[in-house]
């Protein structure tokens, strides 16, 4: 009998490497594993350290060197640009659209860039332990959504501190995560929070992960993310009645980033031909690319995006920005690129 459960568990064991090869949810739930496995004994592995400096913001910059690496085990990849402006010794409010947990890997491979940085977070998150307890050690606010006048209190508070530590507070402003494509309505928290203390808007675009991530068809494929930090915007000399044209004004400039930026994700991945001329070509994806070497299935999306090519360009009337397709010369929308990339992409199940 034990000789029986021996083979069956070798066999098993055999069977892991080939489940992950040809099976695409197997490999996603095997990569969100990966991902929360590794914090969570880094959490408890760091709690110890936290306690010395309890509360302490800096204490995330132990947890994302701990941490980021993650993101190269599960085939991500983070390029941030306007490096510039979340280097600056200032507070401010980051506001930053939502779109998955992994969110949290690509603010790990930056925060040694913004240094001081803290995050608003949903007070739930506080008791999925061992995480909940290191980030509240490492200085995490965690508020209550249902009670909004505590929550207003604690964010009143935590807005003084910031200013006078010149911290910077890391807000989703649309208030849960969606991988739809599109940002979605704001909330007003963080910019009664700026005008409040007079301290700029910090907008951070991450690109779509439309082109490697599927949670409804438990897709994760590897991916390349941009991540770009616009100039701030100074909330010096408004009041609350600005609010609704900052807020409009901010989302706006988040949107038109986050067109740009995704379609030109799209193109990378999806151009068999030419890699996307606005990024320097630095990857292996770029030069495989670019020798025409396709990946398993690219062939089906590479018709895709041409074909959304030629629509684009019946369609001159669009009001989005045109993007170069490979040889063909063409234009393409984000949302064309999109459409098309949706229908053909689960025939790429397998990029790692």
């Amino acid at each position: 009998m034990s000789s029986f459960i021996e083979l069956l568990g070798l066999f098993m064991l055999l069977m892991l490497p080939f489940l992950y090869e040809t099976n695409h949810i197997f490999r996603y739930y095997i990569k969100f594993l990966i991902y929360y496995g590794i914090v969570s004994f880094n959490a408890i592995v760091l709690i110890p350290a936290f306690l010395t400096r309890p509360c302490d913001v800096r204490n995330l910059l132990w947890a994302s060197t701990w941490c980021h690496r993650v993101t190269a085990l599960i085939g991500l990849r983070w390029e941030l640009r306007g490096k510039e402006h979340l280097a600056k010794d200032q507070a401010c409010i980051i506001v930053a659209n939502h779109q998955s947990s992994l969110d949290v890997l690509g603010m790990f491979s930056i925060w040694h860039v913004m240094n001081k940085c803290t995050v608003v977070a949903k007070r739930e998150l506080f008791y999925v332990w061992p995480f909940g307890l290191a980030a509240w050690l490492a200085g995490l606010i965690f508020i209550d959504r249902v009670r909004g006048e505590k929550a207003r209190e604690i964010l009143n508070d935590v807005n003084r501190r910031i200013k006078k530590q010149r911290i910077k507070l890391w807000v989703f402003p649309e208030g849960t995560r969606r991988n739809t494509g599109e940002l979605h309505p704001f909330k007003k928290g963080a910019f009664h929070m700026a005008i409040d203390q007079q301290i700029p808007i910090l907008p951070v675009v991450f690109s779509s992960y439309c082109t490697f991530l599927n949670d409804k068809k438990k897709i994760l494929n590897a991916g390349r993310i941009v991540i770009t930090t616009l100039p701030p915007v100074s909330t010096e000399g408004l009041t609350k009645d600005d609010i609704d044209p900052l807020m409009e004004r901010v989302r706006a400039q988040m949107i038109e980033t986050f067109k740009l930026t995704s379609a030109e994700a799209l193109e990378l991945r999806y151009n068999p031909l030419k890699s996307s001329p606005l990024a320097p070509s630095s990857s292996a994806a770029s030069a495989s690319a670019s020798e025409g070497v396709l990946p398993p299935g690219a062939e089906v999306e590479a018709a895709a995006v041409a074909a959304a090519a030629s629509v684009a360009v019946a369609s001159s009337g669009s009001s989005y920005a045109p993007l170069h397709v490979g040889a063909a010369a063409a234009s393409a929308t984000y949302e064309t690129y999109k459409s098309s990339a949706t229908a053909a992409k689960a025939t790429m199940l397998k990029t790692l």
